[in-house]
């Protein structure tokens, strides 16, 4: 059985991303430029009319003449990271014609009119939206509202665990799928950890008690446990594979990672 390794650059670190700020109104590019002076690095799409209100600032800006729907291809394929101050409404018909799937589409995020609420609207999770939702919200000193169930339920993002350490997910889509289901739904999950750093749990809060970390396979009940995820060089025999049909995710760390890394 060959195992296809599930790519793990989807989403570029929040600071790393390539960001567009995105503004249609005169309101919204005044909100928009205050979030930019603390992004130097993102860029711009405004209507042409707006522009002025970026004056000043380090951003290259594009400067729109026609429909703001005419700019959603470009802008989809050059970012890593949209953040508009557009109504939710908009932003979604304006993307629907250009979506593909939750590997390939940027992240992207709505602030509302009022700056008080940063929604990620597409790609939260796997994409990085969530993550930057965060970031601008801490920017704006608005409220990030976050959907994403692994997210919102502080547990373990089983399609990301170990990204930042350059991990590499080795699993079926319909083992991610199952197993994070399981995960969610708080039912007996272990971890089995034989190599890699031992930093993947970032979250300020502590590991859910549904899963109990283990340091060899050996050690897996599979009367209790309803899910693996294992992070190993070994290899994975294709009777083991069967055997936790669905239920099954390996990530393979750098060789030679440090178990206190804190990077890839």
């Amino acid at each position: 059985m060959t195992i296809a390794s599930t790519p793990t650059d989807l989403a570029r670190p929040p600071e790393e991303a390539r960001v567009c700020i995105v503004a249609i109104t005169r309101h919204g590019a005044a909100q928009a430029a205050q979030l930019a002076r603390d992004l130097p690095e993102a860029h711009i799409c405004t209507a042409a009319k707006f522009a002025q209100a970026f004056d000043g600032l380090p951003n290259p800006v594009r400067a729109y003449d026609g429909a703001l729907r005419d700019e959603m291809a470009p802008l989809f394929a050059g970012y890593d990271q949209l953040v508009f101050f557009v109504s939710l409404g908009a932003v979604v018909r304006l993307i629907a014609p250009v979506l593909k799937s939750k590997d390939e589409d940027p992240g992207v995020t709505v602030v509302d009119d009022a700056g008080q609420f940063v929604i990620p609207v597409l790609s939260g999770h796997v994409g990085g939206a969530n993550a930057m939702s965060e970031r601008i919200a801490d920017l704006l000193g608005a409220t990030p509202v976050l959907t994403t169930a692994s997210d919102v339920g502080k547990t373990i993002p089983v399609d990301i665990l170990g990204r930042h350490l350059g991990w590499q997910v080795q699993a079926p889509k319909i083992n991610i799928t199952r197993v994070s289901a399981h995960v969610v739904n708080g039912e007996p999950i272990a971890l089995v950890q034989e190599a890699g750093s031992t930093r993947w749990w970032t979250r300020p809060t502590p590991l859910p008690a549904n899963v109990e970390c283990l340091t060899a396979f050996a050690q897996v009940r599979p009367d209790h446990h309803k899910a693996v995820l294992w992070v190993t060089h070994s290899d994975v025999p294709d009777t083991l594979w069967a055997d936790w049909a669905e239920r099954l995710v390996v990530y393979r760390p750098p060789v030679g990672q440090a178990a206190d890394a804190t990077t890839a």
